[in-house]
């Protein structure tokens, strides 16, 4: 029976080598290499596509260039790129003047910075105006929601707590509105109105408290939303890796995945990621070259 073979990655540049060493030959940091089980192979089949040059009825020497996808720089169509504003000046000065439809901004910081609060912030702002899924692998839906009413996202009351206020609140006014007949059909119409508001209030901003990629991407493809926070990279586990989440494999394998579904479905993605003790971004160094 054959030794499985083992693979040493770098956590620190996403080097592989064969055998462990105490310092990365790629990078030179000490104590980077971790044992990760090499993946299967994968094997490649060309379909039905044949290269020109073994066709018995077309010789490339002879017969004229033609291309197939590639276009020239007058064949391509000038659009205008549309930004949309986050809601906070600053935050859109460093973007370059908002946020890019279908792009992925990588949010780094130190620990209690504030990188989660400036998210559900602007998740906040943009769910005025667009479709927004919060995905929050650190923290459950309920803390999610505390933070939230402590900073006035979301009303902390329970809904039979804004039943019974807003009971209240309607016969406060339908007592007010007995005494002057030229304000009673106006007062119902408002309290209806500020109703409708408070309900719709958090329509539009979707809480996931999932690590599962793979449930993260099918609720991607389901709700279609236009901005999606990922709150964080490192805590995500794609369940056909045997390494453990927030390992070089595991955050490449899952900004990969996200990135292709946010090309396709035109979802911009906000990635939330930690940051090392030195204050480069944890994980490998092909994180900060996707995004």
């Amino acid at each position: 029976m054959a030794k499985p073979k083992t693979l040493y990655v770098c956590n620190a540049c996403g080097a592989e080598s064969s055998q462990w060493f105490g310092k990365c030959p790629a990078c030179g940091t000490y104590n980077s290499l971790d044992e990760v089980a090499p993946p299967p192979p994968v094997k490649i089949s060309r379909g039905g596509w044949q290269s020109n040059t073994y066709s018995d009825n077309h010789d490339p020497r002879t017969g004229p260039a033609q291309p197939r996808s590639s276009l020239t720089f007058s064949e391509i169509v000038d659009t205008v790129q549309i930004r949309f504003p986050s809601g906070y000046g600053e935050l859109d000065r460093v973007l370059g003047g908002g946020i890019v439809p279908g792009s992925l901004v990588l949010i780094g910081g130190d620990p209690g910075i504030g990188k989660s609060t400036l998210m559900l912030q602007v998740a906040n702002q943009l769910a005025k105006l667009h479709r927004i899924l919060y995905v929050c692998a650190e923290e459950s839906g309920q803390q999610v929601k505390l933070r939230a009413s402590r900073l006035g996202v979301v009303s902390a009351e329970t809904p039979d707590q804004q039943s019974n206020n807003g009971r209240v609140k309607k016969e406060a006014k339908s007592s007010k509105s007995k005494s002057s007949k030229s304000k009673s059909s106006k007062t119902p119409i408002a309290a209806q109105d500020s109703d409708s508001k408070s309900e719709s209030k958090d329509a539009d901003l979707y809480i996931l408290p999932e690590t599962d990629l793979e449930e993260i991407l099918r609720e991607l493809e389901s709700l279609k939303p236009q901005v999606a926070v990922i709150d964080s990279i490192q805590t995500l586990y794609f369940p056909a890796l045997t390494s453990a989440p927030g390992s070089v494999a595991q955050v490449r394998e899952c900004t990969s995945a996200l990135m292709q579904v946010a090309k396709r479905s035109n979802i911009t993605l906000l990635i939330v990621g930690h940051v090392t003790k030195e204050g480069a971004i944890a994980g490998p160094r092909v994180l900060e070259h996707l995004v």
